[in-house]
């Protein structure tokens, strides 16, 4: 596609501004930054030119890996604010013709979320193909670990479940068995979901991990990279300004 073709897409001449909503401005005196606050400096980030802004992640979450560990993709974090104060902000940013985009974390979940409790304690939970599993520790070779110094191995032994699980990141963070059509399914609706409530994109973490098969079946992923264009497909059939910004 040439570059006059895609010269009016919005993405393509946006000033992006890029910050935690936990960090950036506090309302209430509570000490952790929040909606309500970031609403308030919308006219401030308008006047320094930005046209879009992209929220890491503000999702329920354990925080313990500054909220990429989500236990619902849902809900809003409370520390941060509500899901009306969310949607308020959204109206608020359009309103000032300045976009939201937001982090989405498909990749694994935390241990915490109620598919990785159901898939642990059952093996016939209808969420246990959502993860990957292993009776036998798999192999692994040099440089495969993420973080050698808080991780020795991608999998842990799961004492509830049985079973060694997959993760890529942290033993608090299992992969998602993204080669289950369940979970694909799972990942469009999210991406739908916080479409509808008016965002105008994601930016996709850790895509080089969804597209490694590791501790799937041979042939499990024939094309690893038809996931990420049917979510290309999918979030512009649900709305036709919708970008994804992949991390590589």
């Amino acid at each position: 596609m040439s570059i006059k073709a895609t010269s009016d897409l919005w993405w393509k001449n946006a000033v992006v501004y890029c910050l935690d909503v936990e960090t950036f401005y506090d309302s209430n005196g509570d000490g952790c930054g929040d909606l309500r606050g970031l609403t308030d400096r919308l006219d401030y980030l308008g006047g320094i030119g930005v046209s879009c802004v992209w929220l890491m992640p503000f999702y329920e979450s354990p925080r313990r890996d500054d909220g990429y560990d989500i236990s619902d993709f849902y809900a809003v974090d409370p520390r941060l604010g509500t899901h009306g104060d969310f949607v308020e902000f959204v109206r608020t940013a359009r309103d000032r013709g300045i976009r939201v985009i937001a982090d989405l974390v498909m990749n694994h979940t935390s241990d915490q979320h109620r598919w990785f409790q159901s898939a642990r304690a059952d093996r016939d939970s209808p969420y246990r193909d959502f993860y990957v599993w292993a009776d036998e520790k798999p192999e692994e070779k040099p440089g495969d670990v993420v973080f050698p110094d808080k991780e020795s191995s991608n999998w842990a032994w799961d004492e509830r479940a049985g079973q060694f699980y997959l993760h890529r990141f942290y033993s608090h963070q299992p992969d998602l068995n993204v080669a289950n059509p369940a979970v694909r399914d799972e990942i469009a609706q999210v991406i739908g979901f916080w479409l509808e409530q008016g965002l105008s994109g994601f930016r996709v973490d850790a895509v080089p991990f969804m597209l490694e098969p590791m501790g799937m079946p041979e042939g499990a992923m024939v094309d690893p990279h038809e996931l990420m264009r049917d979510l290309r497909a999918f979030a512009s059939r649900r709305s036709g300004e919708a970008m994804l910004l992949g991390e590589v």
